[in-house]
C-alpha cells in the first residue's frame, strides 16, 4: 500500500498520544507530517522530535515561541488559524481532528473542504455544526473515531442505510451507575476523572461521568448516519466489551465487540478499508462472564435529557448547550461549581436561548460566545 501522510490536530491530548503510538508501530505505512496543540510545548516538542513532523502549529503564541526554541529547523506555526491550516497542506493525506471543543470545527470544516480524508474523534464539529459540516462529506472522506460511532460505521460496511431500523449506542454508564442525585451533589473532580473502564482526557471525562458524553454521540450519530433522534437508542452496558449495535429492518443486529482500547478504532481510521495488526490483546470471550445491559437514567442525569432536547430542538441549540456545558466542566474541573452545577448552568443557557436555523460557522460562533458568557453568568 502507499505510504499514508497523516496531520494529528491535538496530538498532545489523549487521542492525539495513542493515535502517535499507532503510527510508530507502522512507520511502514505512516508518515506524520504535522502536529498541532494548544498550549502543550513541552510534550509537542518531544512528539515532533519522536515522529519527525516537519511542521507544528501551536494555537498558543506564548506556546508557541517555546516550541521553536525546542526545535530548530522545523517550522513552527502560532495562532488558531495555523492550526486549522495543516488541514490544507498538499503533504497531508488523512487529518486526524481530535482537537477538543467547538475550537475543532474550523479544522473539522478545512479538512473536508479540502478534500482531505477526515478521521473525527472531535464530536464537537458535528454537534454544533450539524448539517453544514455533513453537507461536505464526499464518499469515503469521513470516518468517525468515536469508539460507538466506529462501531457503527464498521457495521454498516456493506449495508445500505435504508435497511437500517436503529441504532443503539451503548454506555458504560460512567463511575457514578446507580447513584442517586444526592450522591452527586458531594461529588469531587477526582471522583469524576476515575472512569471506570476507559481510559480519557479530563474533559471527556467528565462528561462520561454527567452523560452529557451520550447526548453529544446521540446527536453525532444523527448527523453521521442520517436518522431520527426515535431510531437513536442508548443501552448501559457497564463492561464497555459491545461499542455499539445496529438492528435491520429484518430483525438481524449487528452488534462491534472488542477491548476498551482506543487505538483499536483509530488504526482502524488509518487503515481503512484494511485491518492491520490488532494493537492490543484480543478479548478473552470464553473468560469474559456476562455481558448487561440496561436502560440510562436521564432525570438523576439530566446532561443527557439536556443534549437529546437540544439534538432534537436543532438549528443552534446543540451549539449553544455544547458552550455552555464546556464552560461548565471546566468550572468543576477548576472547583469553582458542584457536579450538579453543570446540569443547571446548562439547562440556564439552553432556556435563555432562542434557536435559529443553521447558517454559517460566523453565526455558530456568535451563538458560542454568548453562550458561554451565559454560563459564566450563572455561574455566580
Amino acid at each position: 500500500m502507499s505510504e499514508l501522510r497523516v496531520a494529528i490536530l491535538g496530538s498532545t491530548g489523549s487521542i492525539g498520544r495513542q493515535a502517535l503510538d499507532v503510527a510508530a508501530r507502522f512507520r511502514d505505512r505512516i508518515t506524520v507530517t504535522a502536529l498541532a496543540a494548544n498550549s502543550s510545548a513541552d510534550m509537542l516538542a518531544i512528539q515532533a522530535r519522536a515522529c519527525g513532523a516537519t511542521v507544528v502549529a501551536m494555537a498558543d503564541q506564548d506556546a508557541a515561541s517555546i516550541v521553536k526554541s525546542r526545535l530548530p529547523g522545523t517550522t513552527v506555526e502560532a495562532g488558531p488559524e495555523s492550526v486549522e491550516a495543516l488541514a490544507l497542506r498538499d503533504d497531508v493525506d488523512l487529518v486526524l481532528n481530535a482537537l477538543v471543543g467547538a475550537a475543532g470545527l474550523r479544522a473539522t470544516i478545512a479538512a473536508l473542504s479540502a478534500g482531505k480524508i477526515l478521521a473525527l474523534a472531535n464530536k464537537e464539529s458535528l454537534v454544533v455544526g450539524g448539517e453544514l459540516v455533513t453537507s461536505l462529506v464526499a464518499p469515503d472522506k469521513l470516518i468517525p473515531v468515536d469508539s460507538e460511532h466506529s462501531a457503527i460505521f464498521q457495521c454498516l460496511v456493506g449495508e445500505p442505510l435504508g435497511d437500517v431500523e436503529r441504532i443503539w449506542l451503548t454506555a458504560s454508564g460512567g463511575p457514578f451507575r446507580g447513584w442517586t442525585r444526592d450522591r452527586l451533589a458531594s461529588v469531587t473532580p477526582a471522583d469524576a476523572l476515575a472512569h471506570p473502564t476507559w481510559s480519557m482526557g479530563p474533559k471527556i471525562s467528565i462528561d462520561s461521568a454527567t452523560l452529557m458524553n451520550k447526548g453529544l454521540e446521540a446527536i453525532e450519530a444523527h448527523h453521521l448516519f442520517g436518522m431520527e433522534y426515535d431510531r437513536i437508542d442508548i443501552a448501559v452496558h457497564p463492561q464497555s466489551c459491545v461499542h455499539s449495535m445496529v438492528e435491520f429492518r429484518d430483525g438481524s443486529v449487528k452488534a462491534h465487540l472488542g477491548a476498551t482500547d482506543m487505538r483499536i478504532p483509530i488504526q482502524y481510521a488509518f487503515s481503512h478499508p484494511a485491518r492491520w495488526e490488532a494493537p492490543v490483546k484480543p478479548v478473552d470471550f470464553a473468560h469474559l462472564g456476562s455481558l448487561d445491559f440496561g436502560v440510562p437514567d436521564v432525570e438523576t442525569f439530566g446532561c443527557l435529557r439536556l443534549a437529546l432536547e437540544a439534538g432534537t430542538s436543532g438549528g443552534t441549540m446543540p451549539a449553544a448547550m455544547n458552550a455552555a456545558n464546556e464552560v461548565a466542566v471546566a468550572a468543576f474541573l477548576e472547583g469553582r461549581c458542584g457536579f450538579l452545577d453543570i446540569e443547571r448552568v446548562v439547562e440556564t443557557v439552553m432556556e435563555r436561548h432562542t434557536s435559529e436555523p443553521l447558517a454559517s460557522v460566523g453565526q455558530i460562533e456568535s451563538v458560542d460566545h454568548e453562550a458561554r458568557r451565559l454560563a459564566e453568568e450563572a455561574l455566580r
